[in-house]
């Protein structure tokens, strides 16, 4: 069997800058367990994860050290730990296993025609930009394709709603399913010209407490979002004393449009408003990490093909190119704005 890449130094010396090089199909099983024992950092977990016994995981782990004569891990009574060449091998077997992933999905989606209810859950305005246009498109394509689009700002279960998949903003908690990143959204904090003409824009987020700022609240929750800044180089979170409370996104940007306060939105969500001029960005130094947007459903084995479909068309480059401008492979993630 020949190896996955051509290999592009001895194999005397194998170490993991070239560890690819060294790697057959057979091996790429070993690959797998070793990738899921790094991420627990555990046997146990990994062989949960994967359907296996603890001993087998290890097992396969011993059989990758044997064969690329490196140890990967540190072990211990209770627990294991990469070895320096193991977190590098970690980081490298990760993009590996995850282009595999896309690959499979890519394949197995050319095999079978979509068919079916396909049932997802969005939040309310990314829902409308990007879910229901790619959604309507696969329609149009698959005559035996159906829709059950549900579009709400409240958190959906992907599994007890028997949904297909939801897509979801942050990281996910969900450690059981599978994630696809798709996009990133970037929270920017907007008032609207004739706001600032009464009020001076505030130079950092501590002053907001002498702003009239229109809060998000969550209507699974309840709760009122706090305010997300990143302030020299650390997160800083912010309750803003709430004047004005929505439960509505499309709502908080009218408000703000019409000079009730500041809001924090999503740049998709007030980029129509800001190119009318009706909205200007301010505490733009102080902007948050972006946070990403990601398709979810329950497991990467044997996927509905209206699943694939979807996932290839919200990672074609073809959606709204703020919220989803990002094409990666799926990956496992350990919620939703």
């Amino acid at each position: 069997m020949a190896p996955l890449y051509r290999a592009r130094k001895s194999k005397d010396n194998p170490n993991t800058d070239d560890f690819l090089s060294l790697m057959r199909i057979s091996s790429i099983p070993l690959l797998v367990a070793f990738a899921q024992a790094a991420k627990h950092g555990s046997f146990a977990r990994a062989a949960r994860e994967l359907g296996l016994s603890p001993s087998a995981v290890a097992k396969s782990v011993v059989r990758l050290e044997q064969h690329l004569r490196l140890r990967l891990f540190q072990r211990t009574t209770r627990r294991v730990t990469l070895t320096q060449e193991g977190a590098a091998l970690y980081e490298r077997s990760r993009r590996v296993l995850e282009e595999l992933s896309a690959l499979e999905l890519s394949a197995a989606g050319a095999t079978q025609s979509p068919t079916g209810v396909l049932r997802v859950d969005a939040p309310l305005f990314y829902g409308r930009q990007v879910l229901v246009p790619a959604a309507a498109a696969l329609a149009q394509r698959y005559d035996g394709l159906g829709l059950d689009l549900r579009l709400s700002d409240r958190f959906a279960d992907v599994i007890g709603e028997g949904l297909d998949a939801v897509l979801r903003v942050g990281q996910i908690a969900d450690s059981g399913l599978v994630a696809l990143p798709i996009g990133e959204q970037q929270l920017r904090v907007y008032g609207a010209p004739a706001y600032f003409k009464r009020r001076r824009a505030p130079g950092a987020p501590a002053d907001l407490d002498g702003h009239a700022c229109v809060v998000f609240r969550n209507p699974t929750s309840g709760r009122e979002r706090p305010w997300d800044f990143r302030v020299q180089g650390r997160r800083m979170t912010v309750q803003p004393k709430a004047r004005y409370v929505i439960d509505d996104g499309e709502g908080l940007v009218r408000a703000a449009v019409a000079g009730l306060g500041l809001i924090q939105v999503p740049d998709y969500m007030a980029e129509a408003a800001v190119r009318a001029r009706h909205l200007k960005e301010t505490l733009a130094d102080f902007r948050p990490e972006p946070m990403p947007i990601s398709l979810v459903y329950p497991s990467r084995r044997q996927v509905p093909a209206r699943v694939r479909a979807l996932i290839d068309a919200l990672t074609s480059g073809s959606s709204q190119k703020s919220p989803a401008s990002a094409s990666t492979p799926a990956r496992r993630l350990s919620g939703r704005a």
